[in-house]
């Protein structure tokens, strides 16, 4: 049976990425701050992840001193990095492996509770044509419709809900939510210490662009995104690091 993501490892410079990607999130996790105190780390990369993310959807990054979020991007950003982080991973993880589609309108929920004022919308994909039928393909990958490298489909998952909008708001958030949900699922980064998403945020137009080349569906436009998201997981590694790192020092 021919692997529907197949020809995109063959596209140039895919697989060497994918390989730096996966080498550099190994090594992450062989920190040694890591190795035993991973649910620190990890926090404060859930966080750093959701005020970065926020930013990319037009929120802040600002967490106030009273500890009451007002802007609605944000809470709801946080909100999702708290269903991706500590014991709800786990939950998320089988969730998502087993319903895919559950898990995204869940992240919705979570992601849109202050911004959509119909609340009867959360957790429903928009009923244009051809979004039920692309989300069931996603959904069909994640469950085992693809034996690309783990950071591939991370990549391509993340494309496909940022090209396809499948809810009409928060679909930002949730994209970069479900990356993580893929890296976190296959063993990639099992523990979400990565934060590409902070090269994301310092590089908005570069981020957009290769979203944009990806949603053409040409091979150049496909293979560049790939690749921009596997170099994003590198510089995530870096900023894991620096997260360790200090972790390590106090």
């Amino acid at each position: 049976m021919n692997d529907p993501l197949g020809p995109i490892t063959s596209l140039p410079g895919v697989r060497e990425a994918a390989d730096k990607a996966r080498d550099a999130l190994g090594a992450v996790h062989r920190h040694p701050a890591n190795r035993k105190g991973w649910p620190t780390t990890a926090a404060e990369a859930s966080v750093r992840a959701a005020r970065a993310s926020a930013v990319l959807d037009g929120g802040t990054t600002e967490l106030p001193r009273d500890g009451e979020v007002h802007d609605p991007i944000l809470s709801g950003a946080l909100r999702v990095a708290q269903a991706l982080d500590g014991d709800a991973l786990a939950t998320s993880i089988t969730t998502w492996l087993r319903a895919p589609l559950q898990m995204l309108a869940r992240l919705h929920l979570l992601a849109a509770a202050d911004i959509v004022d119909d609340h009867d919308r959360l957790g429903r994909p928009r009923t244009d044509p051809g979004v039920g039928e692309r989300l069931d393909a996603l959904s069909q990958l994640v469950t085992g419709g693809t034996h690309v490298p783990a950071p591939v489909l991370a990549s391509i998952v993340h494309g496909e809900m940022l090209a396809l909008r499948p809810f009409g708001t928060a679909d930002g958030v949730i994209a970069r939510a479900a990356s993580r949900l893929v890296a976190a699922s296959s063993g990639f980064d099992p523990h979400n210490l990565g934060v590409p998403e902070v090269s994301w945020m310092r590089r908005p137009q570069m981020y957009r662009d290769a979203a944009d080349g990806f949603a053409s569906g040409t091979a150049e436009g496909v293979g560049g995104w790939v690749v921009y998201c596997l170099g994003s997981f590198e510089a995530g590694a870096r900023e894991a690091t620096s997260i360790a790192d200090t972790a390590r020092e106090s």
